[in-house]
């Protein structure tokens, strides 16, 4: 709940990561309620408010890396609805259901993330793959806390019942816990925009076209300079769809629009510092707001920290 004020107060709205949050500490509330403290009828809560942490995690991925909410993200209430009706007329289907709820959704996320920033367009390119990671993390929690419950089924058969409330309570709870913490980075930003994307419009020579602009645009009005630019962003900047975009920058480099983006802002910054502008402000200058990203990116493409390349560059035996 500490997270949740925090992260609410710190950017100034209930993000769905904050929600994300919310749905975490109470969760891990009831668990100690119903676990520990053997408060009456939290044990048939637990099971309920269990099935709305994955959706609600899948549909924290989607709004914050892939797309704004719509109305179909309610069929994901028919989890907790499931368990309802269960635990009312099959509780020992709730056995299966709820691991098998936080299995499918971790699965899932897990999958989708591992397709990189191109599949994110909501997510902020200086980022790199780091929002990637982030949310593979969060799916494997969901997994691990999924098979918790493979070790409760262990410890029953074992004739170890008394370790139950604690098999759940650390599994979840740290599970839980680790999802809160990461879900405060700043690299789960999104973009906060109700635009519409262009409509596809492709072929071939039209491909052609799009990346002829790519390059007119990114060298006339040099949008990588914009530390918040997203896929999206870009797309719209150029008429052209998200998906569409990033395939023809694929096609065109080998790269994903992330690292295409972040080339062209290591050259700015390279040129920056050879002009003589300190490492901060070079940083600053061409897109990038975190020394980390900067410093990550710049290792990538140079193969040496900033101060190290510019002190080869300027190395007489370097100059014309």
């Amino acid at each position: 709940m500490f997270l949740f004020i925090r992260l609410w107060v710190t950017r100034g709205t209930l993000s769905p990561i904050a929600i994300l949050l919310a749905a975490c500490a109470l969760q891990t509330a009831i668990l100690a309620l119903a676990q520990h403290y053997h408060v009456p009828g939290m044990r048939f809560v637990q099971p309920i408010t269990a099935t709305l942490v994955p959706p609600i995690a899948w549909c924290a991925f989607q709004w914050t890396a892939v797309r704004p909410a719509n109305r179909s993200d309610l069929l994901h209430l028919l989890g907790p609805l499931t368990a309802v009706a269960a635990l009312i007329t099959a509780p020992r289907f709730l056995d299966i259901f709820v691991p098998g709820t936080f299995a499918v959704y971790g699965c899932a996320i897990l999958f989708l993330s591992r397709k990189g920033p191109d599949a994110q367009p909501r997510s902020f390119l200086v980022d790199g793959n780091l929002p990637s990671r982030i949310w593979q993390v969060i799916g494997a929690a969901l997994i691990v806390s999924a098979f918790s419950d493979v070790l409760i089924v262990a410890a029953i058969a074992g004739g170890f019942e008394h370790l139950r409330p604690w098999i759940i309570s650390l599994f979840s709870i740290g599970n839980l816990l680790l999802i809160g913490i990461i879900s405060l980075s700043d690299h789960l930003r999104a973009e906060e925009t109700n635009q519409e994307e262009p409509r596809r419009t492709s072929s071939t020579e039209a491909e052609q076209q799009v990346w002829k602009r790519v390059q007119t645009y990114m060298e006339d009005h040099r949008p990588y300079l914009d530390p918040d630019l997203t896929l999206l962003r870009l797309s719209r900047k150029l008429g052209v769809p998200a998906k569409t975009l990033s395939t023809i920058i694929n096609q065109e480099t080998g790269e994903n629009v992330s690292r295409y983006v972040n080339d062209a802002r290591i050259a700015a910054a390279q040129k920056a510092l050879i002009d003589g502008e300190s490492v901060t402000s070079a940083m600053l200058s061409c897109g990038f707001n975190t020394k980390s990203n900067f410093n990550r990116e710049f290792l990538r493409i140079a193969g040496s920290s900033p101060s190290k390349w510019l002190a080869n560059e300027m190395a007489p035996e370097n100059q014309p």
